[in-house]
């Protein structure tokens, strides 16, 4: 199919013919180009002018405009404003022929068809002979009384069938289509027409990723909007996007009157809020009401599914304002009653790091905020919270107090069996030996880490066997001992320890050997 002029088909066939002798020639050609070029020809021989609708780029509506200016002065028009602006023009004629291409819309028609019939009644284009039938520029007009009763008259007439002929071809038409035929890039429909519909895969759905193959088979039958009808060639471009956005603002509409929490994809962060993709519609969520903190960066939304309000919608400019915190505001109320119904004291929970104090951390613990105080964090010495947190880190905590008047939830984060206390008690009982670091000196001993979280004391006395005027001069700082533990105060949370007595056990071993078969053979030897 071709908006060639058949004369073009009948010149290729000749040059093909010539170069190949066995050619065989199938004629598809539409005929729909020419017999319109041919009607739009006859009908300018008999006006006195031509108005010829449809797009400037478009081959069908150039070749119209070149046909009927060989008749007759004629004048391209893209729509109805383009008309008015020619009315002084056209008031010099007395019958106006209208053609439009086969591309064009046939609402595009319908509103030029009708503005000509305004500027009729408004008398610019003043008849002083009979009018064509294609195109009645000016009924006389009839007096009030008698319009009642008088017949119709051709112009009547010809609205009426113009009424009847773009029924059921106009765009944004809403109709049924059964799939007959499937491709990765396009969707083959039945729509009940001579036409054959098409649904281009960016006219399927607004994912970019959707996979025509795998989401449609033959026999759907979807939903369809009419985009454009090409009758030259027989088709016609249809769109589900568009239908299912449609179907989504009847939606938004209800969820907004009746207050349904909906459900949507923050794809975008713009300028004063961020923009949430429900349903094919975009909805936009002022940064007030997103549920951020004022000075927290938007960009941590993006990409994440959140539940919402429709608070405001603008049905002429479809357009819908929503509200993340209405929704969050509600579940933390409900979260925040089960809690207190509930929480006890050494209850066990799963939260998440939500801020990090100078003085602790704050725990989202679903809905609620518990504060786990610095000393709570670690049995160590603990400078800054984010020593042992940060921000968005999934924790187990356990309730240590509440206050359900202040709404205070105090939280541990330290577990009891890491108590390096309780580890010394089991582990290293009075008398046993380890492996310390020396961490710090006084003026009567050293300091050495035994476990992290414990340091014990080796006594001046205790450093060496011999006397020593201060611990500098046999330790250092950061220096890896052996220590023997004398002695544990948990009460009052006291380590002592002891090089000395490693190194008097040292002596000893050398002086009485342990193996006794050994000292006797060296007993029996001195007696020799």
């Amino acid at each position: 199919q071709t908006t060639f002029h058949a004369g073009e088909w009948t010149k290729s066939i000749k040059i093909l013919k010539n170069l190949c002798t066995h050619a065989k020639i199938f004629d598809t050609i539409c005929n729909a180009t020419q017999s319109r070029q041919k009607e739009a020809k006859q009908l300018a021989t008999s006006c006195q002018a031509m108005v010829v609708i449809g797009d400037r780029l478009s081959s069908n509506t150039g070749k119209l405009l070149s046909v009927c200016a060989e008749s007759c002065p004629s004048f391209l028009v893209e729509g109805c404003e383009e008309l008015r602006q020619n009315k002084k023009v056209l008031s010099r004629f007395h019958t106006i022929g209208c053609t439009a291409g086969a591309s064009t819309p046939a609402r595009t028609i319908k509103e030029v068809l009708s503005t000509m019939s305004e500027l009729t009644n408004e008398e610019i284009l003043a008849p002083e002979e009979p009018q064509s039938a294609e195109f009645p520029a000016e009924e006389t007009a009839a007096p009030e009384a008698a319009e009642e009763t008088a017949p119709a008259t051709e112009e009547d007439e010809f609205s009426a069938a113009l009424e009847a002929s773009l029924q059921g071809m106009s765009t944004d038409q809403k109709v049924k289509g059964i799939v007959t035929a499937i491709n990765p890039s396009e969707i083959q429909v039945d729509i009940g027409r001579k036409q054959t519909g098409y649904v281009a895969a960016n006219e399927y759905s607004n994912d970019p990723n959707a996979d025509l193959t795998a989401e449609v088979h033959v026999g759907d039958v979807l939903d369809l909007i009419i985009l454009k009808t090409n009758d030259n060639e027989g088709t016609v471009q249809l769109s589900k996007k568009k239908f299912d956005a449609g179907q989504a603002w009847v939606t938004i509409t209800q969820a907004e009157e009746e207050g349904t929490v909906l459900t949507g994809k923050v794809i975008d962060v713009i300028k004063g809020g961020v923009l949430v993709f429900t349903s094919g519609v975009r909805i936009f969520v002022p940064a007030s009401l997103t549920g951020l903190p004022r000075n927290e960066a938007l960009e941590g939304l993006k990409g994440q599914e959140v539940q919402f309000r429709i608070i405001e919608v603008n049905k002429q400019k479809r357009r819908a304002v929503g509200s993340i915190r209405a929704v969050t505001q509600e579940a933390r109320k409900t979260a925040e009653k089960n809690f207190w119904d509930t929480a006890e004291v050494g209850q066990v929970l799963q939260g998440k790091v939500k801020s990090l104090v100078s003085y602790g951390a704050f725990v989202d613990i679903g809905g609620l905020d518990g504060m786990v105080h610095i000393s709570e964090l670690s049995w160590q010495r603990v400078k800054d919270p984010s020593e042992v947190l940060h921000v968005g880190d999934e924790v187990e905590v356990y309730i240590k107090s509440l206050d359900p008047e202040k709404k205070k939830i105090s939280l541990g984060y330290r577990k009891a069996e890491e108590n390096p206390w309780e580890v010394l008690r089991t582990q290293y009982a009075v008398g046993t030996e380890a492996d310390a670091t020396i961490v710090s000196f006084t003026s009567f001993g050293a300091f050495a880490r035994v476990l992290p979280g414990i340091d014990g004391l080796i006594h001046i006395s205790q450093i060496a066997n011999r006397r020593i005027e201060k611990p500098q001069d046999e330790l250092q700082i950061g220096q890896a001992v052996r220590v023997k533990i004398v002695g544990v105060d948990f009460d009052k949370r006291r380590v002592s320890l002891s090089i000395r007595a490693l190194l008097e056990d040292e002596t000893e071993e050398a002086a009485y050997p342990e193996d006794e078969e050994n000292a006797i053979v060296a007993s029996s030897n001195t007696e020799d």
